[in-house]
């Protein structure tokens, strides 16, 4: 499990969504207090599927199928993060009295994404070399 190269993608993966985003925060407001992910239901919620799923495909390694699936509705479930940030970030800008400075922890769902993509294609490379095992036999 350990050994294949998809489960350090989807770790890091669940590192970003799940550890790093409670000490980076999304942005800073006027009065120069750090917004952080947990004070949004919304965003607490759909971070928390994020690091869930990376989870769950992590355990489903003998399933490479579902573990695809899985890594699927990750990224768009990270996508859709993404869009609420930026729709966040483009209502308030930095004009406005309520944001002063946008956040680094505002783009880690791209570095979810990306990771998420890499592991889906590992995956479907193990899941090919299985086929073509299969078909010499």
């Amino acid at each position: 499990m350990i050994q294949r190269i998809q489960t350090i993608y989807l770790f890091l993966a669940f590192v970003v969504t799940g550890i790093l985003l409670f000490f980076i925060p999304l942005w800073t407001m006027s009065d120069n207090k750090p917004y952080y992910f947990m004070q949004s239901q919304v965003y607490t919620i759909l971070l928390g599927l994020s690091t869930t799923l990376s989870l769950v495909s992590i355990v489903y390694y003998k399933k490479r199928q579902n573990q695809f699936v899985i890594g699927r509705l990750n990224i768009l479930l990270n996508l859709i993060l993404l869009g609420l940030f930026v729709y966040r970030s483009l209502n308030l800008s930095g004009e406005t009295p309520a944001v002063s400075e946008k956040g680094i922890g505002m783009f880690l769902p791209v570095v979810a994404v990306v990771l998420l993509v890499l592991a889906n294609k590992a995956i479907k490379k193990d899941e090919d070399l299985v086929k073509s095992v299969d078909r010499l036999r």
